[in-house]
């Protein structure tokens, strides 16, 4: 399913990412910037999100000790640091 129709980007986009990403995209503009875009509209970042969330799993509130994403860099974890226009 397309979630991104500015961009043109699947859900097995979002999910491929996540997965595939050394820095384990949080976030919509995290994840833009893994796979080479940027934000236009807006309108998928909630859906982005919840992708983003679900891929990621136990992971996705905050990493537990012994996780192997634990040693990634915490400032990662900030989801204030994308906003969006679109309101």
């Amino acid at each position: 399913m397309i979630v991104c129709s500015c961009n043109v980007l699947s859900d097995h986009d979002v999910r491929n990412a996540v997965s595939s990403a050394e820095g384990l995209p949080r976030n919509a503009k995290q994840l833009y910037g893994c796979l080479g875009c940027s934000a236009e509209c807006g309108r998928c970042a909630r859906t982005l999100k919840t992708i983003i969330d679900e891929a990621l799993g136990p992971c996705a509130e905050a990493c537990c000790a012994g996780c192997p994403h634990s040693a990634r860099d915490p400032e990662r974890h900030d989801d204030a640091a994308f906003a969006l226009a679109a309101s």
